[in-house]
């Protein structure tokens, strides 16, 4: 399978629906370059092509992975487009597993010459087919609903690489808690991608905001002075404490 291909699969993947411009923009090539390489992939029935756009044949049954990112797919996109507008051509980034970081690799193919430590086997994937990125594969087990690492070979390929950005995502945020994770060990990936990062970059979709500070079980993510929280809207006021040194940004999803 070619490079573009790959490339093609997953932005349908994460998308549902890409025009062929847009996919041409992704891949800096030509409409007619495009509609070449998507023949193949509609012929086994990978994608389905409609009038100027590529379509996802993904179901409902597809593994949890990619039916979590068909949820809220309009706001994970607008959040992914945001991060890639922060994220320079040359920069070093640190990026946890998940649909919405699923989204962000996705964006930053956009980006060029970047340095990535990812735990995720799919947002590896995604950037290391991007030309000079450099992709660090963290970890050498992978769980088998989402393909993300938690092994030790993961700490330590992370431990070893500084980076500007870590970009993370959380299961859950309540007011009295903070942002949240179900699993110790993606408490401590995250932690682990915090502690070698100068910023840390939460994206979080408008879903994830919970009043409930009942569910004490899940664990909690401590941002700091600077960091920054990508949304999709605005959280109501009850969440207002949690951004008195973190920068909020709202962005559009139109």
């Amino acid at each position: 399978m070619s490079r573009y291909e790959q490339q093609i699969r997953n932005a349908v993947s994460l998308r549902g629906t890409v025009s062929v411009q847009d996919l041409a923009s992704i891949l800096d090539v030509s409409d007619q370059t495009v509609r070449r390489v998507i023949r193949p992939l509609v012929e086994r029935g990978e994608v389905r092509k409609v009038h100027g756009a590529i379509v996802s044949t993904k179901r409902e049954t597809d593994p949890p992975f990619l039916s979590r990112m068909a949820l809220n797919r309009t706001a994970k996109v607008a959040i992914a487009s945001e991060i890639a507008g922060i994220v320079d051509d040359g920069d070093s980034l640190a990026i946890d597993t998940g649909s919405t970081s699923a989204f962000v690799a996705q964006s930053l193919q956009q980006r060029r010459d970047l340095t990535v430590v990812t735990n995720s086997a799919f947002v590896a994937s995604t950037l290391a087919m991007v030309e000079g990125n450099k992709v660090f594969m963290a970890g050498t087990q992978l769980r088998d609903h989402d393909g993300a690492a938690f092994d030790r070979a993961a700490f330590e390929v992370i431990e070893r690489i500084s980076v500007a950005h870590a970009i993370l995502s959380a299961s859950r945020v309540t007011p009295g808690r903070g942002f949240l994770v179900y699993e110790q060990c993606e408490a401590d990936i995250a932690n682990a991608m915090m502690g070698t990062a100068c910023r840390t970059i939460m994206a979080v979709d408008q879903t994830k905001f919970d009043a409930d500070d009942s569910d004490v079980g899940l664990l909690r993510l401590e941002l700091g002075a600077g960091d920054l929280v990508v949304t999709d809207a605005a959280p109501q006021p009850a969440f207002s404490n949690l951004f008195s040194d973190v920068e909020l940004r709202v962005c559009s999803k139109g």
